[in-house]
């Protein structure tokens, strides 16, 4: 019996997680949605690792993008206040 590593193993079903920004209704990728954008964030306005979020490469880089532009008009902090 082989050892696997536990802590990037997270296809244990052998279920195939498809990215939750690439479905049919997935809610387009846009700076001034921001309730979305705050999903992909940690509550110190890091961008979450998409091996985190499961969302696919070309998302990914949408996702960062858009959350960088609104970073710089300010609709988004670049750090928490906490």
């Amino acid at each position: 019996m082989s050892v696997k590593n536990k802590l990037f193993d997270n296809n244990r079903n052998g279920a195939i997680s498809s990215c939750p920004l690439s479905k049919k209704d997935a809610p387009e990728i846009d700076y001034k949605n921001v309730e979305l954008l705050r999903r992909y964030t940690t509550e110190k306005g890091k961008i979450l690792p998409s091996r985190v979020t499961h969302v696919s490469t070309k998302k990914q880089k949408e996702l960062s993008l858009a959350i960088k532009r609104a970073r710089f008009i300010a609709l988004l902090p670049y750090v928490s206040t906490q």
